[in-house]
């Protein structure tokens, strides 16, 4: 096995499109990280494959943030959700529903779909060189949020984009015996949320025209669990072979 760097931070996204949950450790199941994008807003009456509402539809929908984790032996979901406003409401209540209703101006649905609520893949994986790297082209110091990954790694490289030569390969995390592993299916190409700022939903297209330019709309990779186990920031990735990576 090859070491490519460190994990520098897990986040999991408990309510698809709203504000992310950072851990120092996380369950990575068959599903993804345990509790991630386990819940989404459906538009009602929308009957395409994609009928969720996104932060690109409603930018606020960054600024809600999933708190009241409380189950202390099964899957950390959440009970309720910080508004911009700072109430806190619970997150099937109709209040919750009413002021997303008013915001996007159409009615929408709580969804709770247990093995997770994704558009490509179940992990989406970024380098902090990356992000560097797209920032630095844009004149913005870019805040990682943006991306919205559930693993940002610290690779020993400083060169933008190394993650395009991960895909086709097995990540393998810390030490463990056996180490939890994932196959990397494909680049993660772009949409408009990642001109949004994290904090105020405010758009600035210098990001996505960025990525487009350096790496035609690439950035960062999708990946699929073939093994299971618990990770941790700080665990060494490793590339390896299918044959290694089964030891």
């Amino acid at each position: 096995m090859t070491k490519i760097g460190r994990v520098s931070e897990i986040v999991r996204y408990p309510v698809k499109s709203m504000a992310g949950v950072p851990a120092r450790s996380a369950t990575l199941g068959w599903h993804g990280l345990e509790g991630d994008r386990r819940f989404a807003f459906r538009r009602v009456g929308d009957a395409s494959g994609m009928p969720w509402l996104t932060a690109s539809r409603l930018p606020e929908l960054l600024l809600y943030q999933p708190v009241g984790f409380e189950n202390p032996t099964g899957e950390q979901l959440p009970t309720h959700v910080r508004t911009p406003a700072g109430s806190e409401l619970e997150l099937g209540s109709a209040e919750l529903k009413a002021e997303l209703d008013e915001r996007f101006r159409s009615p929408v649905e709580l969804m709770n779909l247990r093995q997770g609520i994704f558009d490509e893949a179940a992990i989406s994986m970024i380098s902090l060189a990356t992000i560097a790297g797209i920032g630095r082209e844009a004149g913005l110091d870019l805040d990682r949020r943006r991306f919205r990954a559930n693993i940002v790694v610290e690779t020993e490289r400083i060169e933008p984009f190394l993650e395009d030569a991960w895909v086709g390969q097995m990540l393998v995390f810390g030490e463990s015996d056996p180490p939890p592993a994932l196959s990397v299916t494909q680049c993660d190409e772009r949409c408009v949320m990642i001109n949004l700022d994290p904090d105020t939903g405010v758009s600035d297209p210098r990001v996505m025209k960025t990525v487009v330019r350096l790496n035609k709309n690439h950035a960062g990779v999708y990946a699929s669990v073939v093994r299971t186990g618990t990770i941790h920031v700080g665990d060494t990735v490793s590339l390896a072979s299918d044959a290694s990576a089964g030891t």
